[in-house]
């Protein structure tokens, strides 16, 4: 065998990240359908909550320039 065949991946990713967004997604889901008044409000509260940081980001950057 060569030593090509006897190397190994290593991912060493934190995975914090992924439970950030997770965490964020329950709240924004939590938050839409409270907010909802009807069924297809609700839909969109949950199309929402699945791209939230979308909306985080555009925010922002049309905060910071005024």
């Amino acid at each position: 065998m060569s030593d090509r065949d006897n190397r190994r991946t290593v991912n060493r990713y934190g995975g914090a990240g992924n439970a950030v967004y997770g965490l964020g997604l329950i709240g924004a889901l939590v938050y839409y359908i409270g907010h909802a008044d009807g069924f297809g409000v609700g839909v969109l509260g949950v199309l929402k909550a699945i791209v939230w940081p979308a909306f985080v980001v555009y925010e922002l950057l049309g905060h910071l320039a005024g």
